[in-house]
């Protein structure tokens, strides 16, 4: 599908498997969720700009490059919050901004309840954050927000989607790649991803 992009890699398939593991505990749990932001990461910027940019090396100048765009990281509260060390430590210069979203137990649709960013934008790439696409409706209600707000290029990174989220977000933004480390089969009944690997949250902070 057009603007979707699920990863190969052999670690990501590896370490998603011990994620879904109901037996993974918290401590892990979290490792793997920063380990897979950052496989994914990588893949989801490899189109970013760059600016030439000479250095001195002990022996001689050389040529080298540097990016030319800013970073901004927008994760989902509060699931979203694991990923944001593991893309830090591949750019530790990108800005963190916060978007909190509920998602309406009776209606599947998100709520806002809190806004943290700026009065105008200082990046030119915003990367929303989230471990699960399910319904799709944060992802978009986010999108949206930010697209309001004036970023230019905007991207979604998750570990696990359904198809029904990847459709809400490409209906209501199709200029929003979306890079996933896996597409699961379905949502259920009360809008869970299956087999998915649970409320990513909860078990991210031990809460479930």
């Amino acid at each position: 599908m057009q603007g979707v992009y699920v990863s190969s890699h052999p670690l990501v398939k590896h370490k998603l498997t011990i994620l879904r593991d109901k037996s993974t505990g918290s401590k892990e749990f979290r490792q793997l969720v920063r380990e897979l932001a950052i496989l994914l990461c990588y893949e989801a910027t490899q189109d970013l700009a760059l600016a030439p940019r000479k250095v001195e090396t002990p022996l001689a100048e050389a040529e080298g490059w540097e990016l030319k765009e800013r970073i901004g990281l927008v994760p989902i509260l509060r699931a979203g919050l694991g990923m944001v060390n593991g893309v830090w430590e591949m750019m530790p210069d990108a800005e963190v901004w916060h978007i909190g979203l509920y998602r309406d137990e009776h209606t599947l649709r998100p709520v806002e309840y809190y806004n943290k960013l700026p009065i105008a934008p200082r990046v030119q790439v915003c990367l929303i954050l989230d471990p699960m696409l399910a319904t799709g409706g944060s992802a978009v209600a986010t999108a949206s927000l930010l697209k309001d707000w004036g970023a230019a290029r905007i991207k979604f990174v998750g570990l696990i989607a359904a198809p029904e989220g990847i459709r809400a977000m490409r209906e209501a933004h199709p200029d929003v790649p979306l890079h996933l480390g896996a597409i699961d089969e379905r949502l259920n009944e009360v809008g869970f991803i299956v087999p998915g690997l649970g409320d990513a949250g909860d078990r991210q902070f031990g809460t479930g």
